[in-house]
């Protein structure tokens, strides 16, 4: 079975109704003009865009991607296939479709952003408005090393490393140990995701990739290969700073949404 479709069989479909489980919702209108779906990091959760209502205007509503075996998910297994966690997501999104939609995906959400976009177009003939790419290559054009074989002590260094958010909980031996099981989980995910670039297709989706000058698992050329998946056009941009450079330049980072989203408002 290719990878962009192994593990589709694990598990059905989350039912639509599943919506409030699998997004936390952050309603600002009655009926936004576009709803952004963020989908955090590998051992990310929603709340990495907990603040991101604020520095955006009422017409966009945040939906953020709520992971199985984190936070308020905490007693759930993690998902370890890329293809279940997609179609999962995609099935919560169905109650959400009335209105457009955006994605913003960072690290491995970015893979979660660009296959749930695909189901989304092949399935309900849905698109969205755009599909934001943060500190990704395209998977057909990465090489990441293998963690899933590391200690709990390295994967601490390697998140203190790429100054994650809140990484000092992890200097806590008790709060690791409660965190490090489901970045493991998402390590193995992202381990096990390894397709072609025939295997990923086009989206009609345009693309727009972000990446920090000074990331160290991500030269700022290696975005480029996103533009090869999609036929509705492809921007990049460059910040300073490392992997996490939306912390630093969250307010730069909204506004480049806003312009794109909402380009009269």
């Amino acid at each position: 079975m290719p990878p962009a479709t192994q593990g589709a069989l694990l598990a059905p479909p989350a039912p639509a109704d599943d919506a409030g489980r699998w997004f936390r919702r952050q309603p600002r209108t009655a009926v936004p003009r576009v709803r952004l779906v963020c989908f955090p990091h590998a051992g990310g959760a929603a709340s990495l865009y907990r603040e991101w209502p604020d520095g955006l205007p009422a017409g966009i509503e945040v939906l953020a991607a709520r992971y199985p075996g984190r936070q308020d998910r905490f007693h759930e297994p993690p998902v370890e296939h890329m293809a279940e966690l997609a179609d999962r997501l995609t099935a919560a999104l169905r109650p959400y479709l009335g209105a457009p939609l955006a994605f913003f995906g960072h690290s491995l959400g970015s893979d979660v952003a660009y296959e749930v976009t695909r189901r989304l177009e092949e399935r309900f003939g849905v698109s969205p408005e755009r599909i934001f790419v943060s500190g990704a290559a395209a998977a057909y054009a990465s090489d990441p090393v293998d963690l899933t074989g590391w200690t709990d002590a390295e994967l601490a260094a390697e998140v203190r490393r790429l100054d994650a958010p809140h990484a000092g909980i992890l200097d806590d031996p008790e709060l690791a140990a409660l965190l490090l099981p489901a970045l493991r989980a998402d390590y193995r995910l992202n381990a096990r995701y390894r397709p072609t670039q025939a295997e990923l297709g086009t989206v009609r989706a345009p693309i727009t990739a972000l990446t920090g000058d000074a990331d160290p698992l991500l030269p700022p050329e290696d975005v480029l290969g996103w533009g090869a998946l999609t036929t509705g056009g492809f921007t990049h941009r460059v910040f300073s700073g490392g992997h996490f450079y939306l912390e630093q330049h969250r307010a730069a980072v909204l506004r480049m949404v806003t312009a794109a989203l909402l380009p009269a408002g």
